[in-house]
């Protein structure tokens, strides 16, 4: 295999998902163009419901923030976080509001459609909060994928809940549309010395490597959905994140499912620790458990405010926790 290659995680796992096969549905856009928009998976309300959520726990930090007050939306007043909105720590993956979104019943069983079973881990991702501020530092491009070509076939679909309306211009996610179907044929083919891969399953991509994907006809798509709609896409598509153009708020809710029989005993073991600890971790729900919420610095000095519980915790149903890895199917 061409590049270097860091071998971190198991790669046992055997893809359940046939993308020779014809569905008849929406999973045929996302094996043919690596994403979809499921419409209305979630009631608007309940999407502003989640919205209001996050604004209500950035009121909780000693910084200021109020969402009634844009004078307050600037960087100085919010906590620590990375490419102008994104949180992983403080536990926010562990809020209430934060599984009540992940146990939405339509979510669950659009992952169980892909997959073939309702038997499912969940990812201890992170939310977006992108607001508009005249002080939000510029943040370009980073085209990457989030599958290790050591991983055969289809084995990580990503999703997001969106929460606000999202426009042409507004902040959200690009696609290279297509692309998760030429994963295989670029590794094969291209040395990349300047990259290796850490932590596991991630890797950046150069203009020119955006411009081989360009030539065999990968269409840049900006996705675009309404509040309550529910983002698909291959973690093979090339993708990253716009910041706006316009004044709207970006907000989204990471979440993935994959089967529980895709995840080692070790990995098992880990996610249940890591959820006992009410901490995030990256998007993979069954691999690469490692934590991700480490807050080391804000505004460019180390952290002092630290939180590891969330202010809301969540009922524990056994649901919840078998989709934690804590319980078994």
């Amino acid at each position: 295999m061409p590049g270097r290659l860091q071998d971190e995680g198991s790669y046992a796992s055997e893809p359940t998902v046939d993308v020779q096969k014809e569905y008849g549905d929406w999973r045929d856009k996302l094996i043919k163009d690596g994403y979809v928009v499921l419409k209305g998976v979630v009631p608007a309300e309940r999407a502003q419901h989640y919205l209001d959520s996050i604004f209500s726990w950035l009121e909780t930090f000693p910084y200021g923030f109020k969402k009634d007050d844009p004078s307050t939306w600037g960087p100085e007043h919010l906590p620590a976080h990375v490419k102008s909105g994104m949180y992983h720590g403080y536990s926010v993956s562990h809020e209430k509001f934060f599984w009540d979104a992940r146990l939405e019943p339509a979510i669950i069983d659009a992952f169980a459609k892909i997959w073939g079973t309702d038997e499912l881990l969940v990812s201890f991702d992170g939310v977006n909060l992108t607001l508009p501020s005249a002080n939000r530092p510029a943040v370009g491009a980073w085209p990457h994928v989030d599958q290790s070509p050591l991983r055969k076939g289809l084995q990580c679909v990503q999703g997001l809940l969106n929460l606000a309306p999202n426009g042409p211009d507004d902040g959200g996610l690009i696609v290279m549309k297509g692309s998760s179907a030429l994963n295989e044929e670029y590794f094969a083919t291209h040395e990349n010395s300047q990259e290796t891969w850490g932590p596991a399953d991630w890797f950046g991509f150069s203009e020119k490597d955006v411009e081989w994907f360009k030539s065999k006809g990968c269409e840049i798509i900006k996705v675009c959905a309404d509040p309550g709609d529910l983002i698909l896409w291959d973690s093979r598509e090339v993708h990253y994140n716009q910041l706006p153009k316009s004044d709207a708020v970006r907000s989204v809710l990471y979440m993935c499912y994959t089967p529980a029989s895709y995840a080692a005993p070790e990995d098992l073991k880990k996610k249940a620790e890591l959820f006992e600890s009410r901490m995030g971790t990256t998007h993979w729900p069954h691999a690469n458990i490692f934590p991700n919420n480490a807050v080391q610095t804000r505004l460019g000095k180390p952290e002092t405010y630290s939180r590891d519980q969330p202010i809301e915790s969540p009922m524990m149903s056994h649901r919840m926790l078998q989709l934690a890895g804590v319980k078994p199917y």
